[in-house]
């Protein structure tokens, strides 16, 4: 029987509740001080032939100060077809990606390292955001902390400083 208990072991945060796309979006921003990594895990419904990108931001707080690309390439995975299959495939490390333009369900999750962001410079918190695309693309989005430094019932808070 495994020991671990989901809410004590993982953060897990709403960055983006599910909604179209056609202007693109940001995500909400979390700061990473208490976790080991984060993922980011997003949710596409793509009902419109127009590629989604996605891009992973750094801010040196939650307001979303001096907010960046990552200077670093992180592990990407995706599956692009979440109909057919339930294999996240790894992709090339980079600082963002854009989805194919098929008609599908599709998951993509970045893995972000802490250690990555501009910590010389205070970015300690991280964000996502998604390109202009069409009213018939849907996004939503959550974040999974693990290795929490503080194990306890209710871990820290990540929304704020």
């Amino acid at each position: 029987m495994t020991r671990l208990t989901l809410p004590q072991q993982l953060k897990i945060v709403e960055a983006m509740a599910p909604a179209t796309d056609a202007a693109g979006r940001s995500s909400d921003i979390i700061n990473l001080k208490n976790a080991g990594k984060a993922y980011i895990l997003v949710s596409l419904t793509q009902g419109n032939a127009a590629t989604v990108a996605l891009t992973p931001m750094q801010a040196q707080d939650v307001a979303g100060t001096g907010a960046k690309v990552l200077a670093n390439a992180v592990p990407i995975w995706s599956n692009l077809d979440t109909a057919t299959s339930d294999t996240l495939v790894r992709r090339t490390d980079a600082v963002n990606y854009t989805t194919d333009a098929a008609l599908k369900n599709k998951q993509v999750v970045f893995e972000i390292d802490p250690a990555l962001l501009d910590i010389n410079n205070g970015f300690d918190c991280v964000y996502f955001t998604t390109g202009a695309s069409n009213v018939a693309n849907i996004t939503a989005a959550v974040f999974l902390l693990t290795d929490l430094r503080y194990g306890q019932e209710t871990p820290p808070s990540a929304i704020v400083d």
